[in-house]
């Protein structure tokens, strides 16, 4: 893993992000669109770049049988704290897995494309995903949307500084965000067809590519606005013009 990546999860930002601020609205919407395809009957899951184990610990609760693997040992530490044994945890590579072909019902990839800066590496890790996965096996892909860094510096006023419109130039550009004076870390940020497209050419079926916080978590400071933010996000959840404004898309695939 590239260090300056690694020096950013470190720092243990992941362990609460998802309960905070607009991330809630992230949380929901990825555990609300994940549910509409998981069966009811427990299924083998492999989270995979699952960090500190909250999916797996929901999924878990659920019945299923979670396998979490990531590339941080402190993920992995904390996932282990967070499981209590209702789930494992291992260290590992999205796009060289140790699992067996064929061995899992679903396979996350909540992550791993984050930061994998190339097409033929994403390729690799959605292939690997494909390969553990049985025939007709769910993977749910998340990706960081192109939009992300524009959108975030207008609802956290970065615009004005003169360092971050350059990231997000290079961001509407190519998609490569490189990191300066805490902007994140280094990521590649998906154009929605893009992803639909990566998650395609490694032999999925695409059965959905989603916003998930929709528009509106540009307005989560406003007091009465969670349950209106997330009525919006289904409403326009699958249309093309509107997804991209969704800080991460996810796409739904399946291996025939």
């Amino acid at each position: 893993m590239d260090e300056e990546i690694r020096g950013y999860y470190e720092t243990g930002i992941e362990a609460e992000r998802l309960g905070q601020g607009y991330s809630r609205v992230e949380l929901e919407r990825t555990k609300e669109i994940l549910g509409r395809y998981l069966p009811s009957q427990p299924m083998h899951v492999l989270d995979v770049g699952g960090g500190p184990g909250v999916y797996a610990e929901w999924l878990a609760e659920q019945g299923h049988v979670v396998r979490l693997v990531d590339a941080m040992p402190l993920h992995v530490e904390q996932a282990l704290e967070r499981a209590q044994g209702r789930f494992t945890a291992v260290l590992g590579d999205a796009r060289e897995l140790e699992e067996a072909d064929g061995s899992y019902d679903v396979v996350l990839l909540f992550g791993p494309l984050y930061h994998l800066l190339e097409r033929e590496e994403r390729l690799t890790a959605l292939r690997e995903a494909r390969r553990v996965l049985r025939r007709g096996g769910l993977v749910a892909v998340a990706a960081i949307s192109r939009f992300a860094s524009l959108l975030d510096g207008l609802f956290n006023r970065y615009l004005g500084d003169p360092k971050f419109w350059p990231i997000v130039e290079r961001d509407l550009d190519d998609g490569q965000h490189r990191s300066a004076s805490g902007y994140f870390t280094t990521a590649f940020f998906h154009h929605p067809d893009e992803l639909a497209d990566e998650v395609e050419s490694a032999g999925f079926t695409l059965d959905g590519l989603y916003g998930v916080e929709g528009p509106g978590w540009l307005l989560i400071e406003r007091d009465d606005s969670y349950d209106d933010i997330l009525r919006v996000a289904a409403a326009v959840e699958r249309e093309p013009s509107v997804i991209g404004t969704s800080s991460h898309l996810l796409a739904i695939g399946r291996k025939d």
